[in-house]
């Protein structure tokens, strides 16, 4: 049960102070609380042999309102530097936990689900702030406080009427015991299916226009009251273990009630202790319930952290695929880009994407790179970006081999303008400005020129204000891929990467960029993959893929005299555009 306290220990480590101060600021309020009831029973005793006196009230007032006064000090400062503490934790918790998302390659995103990894950022991270600081306060309350007033019980009224009013605690022991373990398992059950949970409402918002035109919504609906049930039905199961510690206190703390009252008359009876003590007995009696109720709460709060934890620390323990050498080579240019006997497999498959690709990049160069869907071309780039390990054969960048340099460096000369363009629920200038923070109007909007979005920007009611929405919801897919050609444009970066970048334009505009292109790209190098051959006929070079090896490769006129597969994808193209026009 106390594991969750070691697994969090470098926490500890680094916040000692703050938590040593905290703690003993508890230990000594609590001993504070520890007086008035012994002026009660004093009281009680003085009015009783008819010795009090004003001067006597007077002062035992003053003190109880000067203690009262102390202990709203002290406990203000401990609850402020504990949840304070605990408030650090989640916030420095959700920081690692961000920054290994960013990290990771895409093998870690297939096998984690945005809704799960979203729950574990939420709801877990909450239950282990809950366990730093309430778990804190439960464990001392239940231990150390709970022997401070039994030491007083037993050492200033009765040892035998204490161990008496205290029978019921090794009960208590066993049954919470067993409730811990049960809270554990069924609230990690729980948290689980509210990933699930959260996974499915994601999809169905990213996928609402698929949904509608499916007419798919109540079948849609009623997936989601599914996992709705699913999850209330979990949470009932642990609603239920919870339920049962409430009652179970109660009736072992009416117990303990029952046992001082009857046992603790009978020795006022005898003489053994007078009425002051037996009140000041039931008053810490009455103090003792929540430290009871503590040891209740402790089992509860910790199981729940423990499940928790174990749940980010799963995330956290993943190991990036792909990591900076010990030692990254600095490479100060990209004078060249040599693939050599190049080969590559997904992790998840057993057949090869790419097979042996060799391919000389000089710095300037424009590259095509044209082929069937699913010939290997986005793998190709991946392989550029190592998103990737297992590649085979060698990949050189400068001539030093790409798994020598940082993985920011590499990025850094980078221009991606992947298949599926992805816009942040942003305004359009903040989007483009994701490509450079400090990028000027005027420059966005030569960048969108380049892009050939400056007409569309005038007919949109904010201009460059304007709010793109849920992933670009308000945008068409051609004025998606064109903003996302604009943030790669204002980057101007060392080689840029069109990955089918232009599917959703027309020919003409798709032209116009292109004849942009080939000015503001001049001793830059420049990667496009398309499906129409009329992208890549400027190439320097192109090569044509074809189960993941090279079929063809040269310029647009070497391959048109080949009489292969990228002649009659282009001849085939030509003929559809001439009967669209005509």
């Amino acid at each position: 049960m106390f594991q969750v306290f070691k697994k969090l220990d470098w926490f500890f480590k680094h916040y000692w102070k703050r938590y040593v101060f905290a703690i003993v600021a508890l230990i000594i309020a609590s001993a504070i609380g520890l007086i008035p009831p012994k002026l009660v029973g004093y009281s009680i005793d003085e009015i009783q042999f008819e010795t009090l006196t004003v001067k006597l009230l007077v002062m035992l007032i003053a003190g109880y309102l000067v203690l009262t006064f102390i202990h709203y000090a002290i406990s203000f400062l401990w609850d402020y530097t504990l949840f304070s503490g605990a408030a650090i934790l989640e916030r420095w918790t959700r920081s690692r936990l961000m920054d290994h998302f960013l990290r990771m390659t895409p093998t870690f995103f297939g096998k984690y689900r945005t809704g799960d990894l979203m729950a574990r950022s939420t709801n877990d991270l909450r239950s282990i702030q809950l366990t730093a600081g309430f778990g804190v306060l439960t464990l001392v309350d239940s231990s150390i406080f709970m022997l401070m007033i039994v030491a007083v019980m037993g050492f200033t009224i009765s040892w035998k009427l204490t161990l008496a009013a205290l029978i019921p605690l090794p009960i208590m022991a066993i049954v919470m015991n067993k409730y811990g373990a049960s809270i554990h398992a069924r609230f990690t059950k729980a948290q689980a299916a509210f990933g699930d949970m959260n996974n499915e409402v994601l999809e169905s918002i990213r996928g609402v226009r698929v949904i509608r035109a499916f007419v798919q919504e109540k079948q849609d609906e009623k997936r989601f009251q599914k996992m709705t049930e699913d999850v209330y039905q979990k949470n009932i199961e642990v609603a239920k273990i919870d339920a049962l510690f409430e009652p179970t206190m109660k009736i072992l703390v009416g117990l303990s009630y029952t046992i001082g009252l009857g046992y603790g008359a009978l020795l006022v009876f005898e003489n053994l202790i007078t009425l002051g003590d037996l009140v000041t007995f039931n008053v810490y009696l009455g103090m003792l319930i929540w430290p009871m109720f503590a040891v209740g709460e402790l089992i509860n709060i910790l199981q729940r952290g423990n499940a928790s934890l174990d749940r980010v620390n799963e995330t956290l323990g993943y190991d990036a695929d792909v990591k900076d050498a010990e030692n990254p080579k600095l490479v100060s240019l990209v004078n060249s880009i040599d693939f050599t006997d190049v080969s590559f497999s997904y992790p998840s498959s057993k057949q090869n994407q790419l097979v042996k690709v060799n391919l000389n990049v000089k710095r300037g160069q424009t590259i095509g790179i044209v082929g069937k869907t699913g010939a290997g071309k986005t793998t190709l780039f991946k392989l550029m970006l190592r998103q990737y390990p297992g590649l085979v054969g060698n990949l050189t960048i400068s001539g030093v081999d790409h798994n020598e340099i940082s993985l920011e460096q590499i990025r850094s000369w980078i221009g991606y303008v992947p298949q599926d363009q992805i816009m942040f629920s942003k305004t359009i200038r903040e989007n483009i400005q994701f490509g450079r923070s400090d990028a000027s109007d005027e420059e966005i909007f030569r960048v969108m020129d380049l892009a050939h979005f400056l007409d569309d920007i005038k007919q949109l009611p904010n201009g460059l204000d304007t709010q793109v929405g849920e992933s670009g919801v308000t945008l068409s897919g051609g004025q998606k891929q064109r903003v996302a050609l604009a943030r790669a444009f204002i980057k101007d970066p060392e080689i840029l990467i069109l990955d089918d970048s232009m599917s959703a334009v027309d020919g003409k505009t798709e032209a116009k960029i292109i004849e942009h292109l080939r000015k503001e790209r001049k001793n830059k190098t420049t990667f496009i993959a398309a499906h129409r051959m009329s992208a890549v006929t400027h190439a320097d070079h192109i090569i044509v893929l074809e189960g993941g090896r090279i079929a063809e490769e040269g310029t647009h006129e070497e391959l048109m005299k080949l009489d292969g597969w990228y002649k009659e994808q282009y001849q085939l193209q030509q003929l559809e555009n001439e009967e669209v026009i005509s």
